[in-house]
């Protein structure tokens, strides 16, 4: 199919059961989740070995991301880069956390080879949170490796990791390497990078949806965890106004960039670029693209826009909240 073909991209989500979730993303997002199970994660793009996004809208309809990218690669991604792999970059979830999620470190590029895993760079958008929600993230002042190891002996060693109240609106920044949990309460948007691989230092004394504990991965942990960052802080929650635009930069790694935009109602404009970009719908609704194979996006919606489509028109339909991630 010539470049010119492609359009907005809408995928069918991919839904994950999880002893931690729960059903809050069909309340909030009608997402049609199988029934009497807690979901925990919505997986809205994913170009993964075992776990495809399949692409719901257009002529395409019915061929998975990994087909895309394997016969349309530069054209979906422009100047970005796929993984080493051929892979599209970015993976993009959905989370609904009813308990705390386990403590856990992603490894950092330089550790993920000689651990056999993938590095893991990732941020957290909060949509919905409890009153009390809190998160984990990063260690208290002072505390050293020989600090963390004697608490896990003891079963103490939350005591050692920073807490942060969340709301939201509230983002979070977890470069590989930071040691952290998400608390119960929560609801969120994950921009992260292609990966799966998690090392779970701590996981709250329970057990998982067999009855029996999780596996931790101790030794993974403590040869990931940057023992040297200390309280690290939300991201700002300040807004840009000097477009009929209002920004919220968020996240420029050189694994991707991520940011909040804000459209009053009846705003259209005009996005320009020339890498993959993704939209990710917080509140409102946003119609994107133009002709019949144009889209409209409401709250809990995901659209990959291919870079070959260099510009697209957008209307916010209502006043509309959105995400625009970039991977690089």
């Amino acid at each position: 199919m010539p470049a010119r073909k492609l359009y907005p991209l809408l995928f069918e989500p991919r839904f994950k059961e999880r002893v931690w979730g729960g059903r809050n993303l069909e309340r909030l997002y009608g997402k049609p989740l199988p029934p009497s199970v807690p979901i925990g994660e919505s997986w809205e793009i994913t170009d993964r070995p075992d776990d495809a996004s399949v692409i719901a809208n257009g002529p395409l309809a019915g061929n998975d991301l990994r087909w895309l990218m394997e016969n349309h690669g530069r054209d979906i991604l422009g100047t970005a880069s796929p993984t080493p792999s051929g892979r599209f970059p970015l993976l993009i979830k959905i989370l609904d956390a009813q308990q705390d999620l386990s403590l856990q470190v992603h490894p950092p590029a330089e550790k993920a080879a000689s651990l056999g895993g993938e590095p893991k760079t990732e941020m957290w958008f909060f949509t919905e949170c409890q009153p009390d929600a809190v998160i984990y993230a990063g260690l208290k002042p002072g505390v050293s490796r020989d600090d963390f190891s004697r608490r896990l002996t003891d079963g103490t060693v939350a005591d050692c990791v920073h807490r942060l109240p969340v709301k939201a609106g509230d983002a979070m920044f977890l470069p590989s390497g930071r040691l952290h949990a998400l608390g119960a309460g929560c609801v969120l948007f994950e921009i992260q990078q292609n990966s799966d691989t998690t090392y779970r230092v701590f996981d709250w004394n329970r057990v998982g949806l067999d009855g029996k504990p999780r596996q931790l991965h101790v030794e993974e942990s403590l040869a990931c965890i940057d023992f040297n960052d200390a309280e690290p802080s939300l991201i700002s929650t300040r807004y840009s106004h000097s477009t009929s635009v209002a920004v919220r930069y968020l996240v420029d790694d050189a694994a991707f960039m991520v940011n909040a935009c804000r459209v009053k109602r009846g705003q259209r404009f005009y996005l320009s670029f020339t890498s993959a970009q993704i939209i990710g719908i917080v509140q409102g609704s946003l119609k994107v693209g133009s002709g019949d194979l144009a889209v409209t996006l409401k709250p809990g919606d995901f659209c990959l826009l291919p870079a070959t489509l260099e510009r697209v028109p957008l209307e916010a339909l209502t006043r509309v909240e959105y995400l625009l991630a970039e991977p690089k």
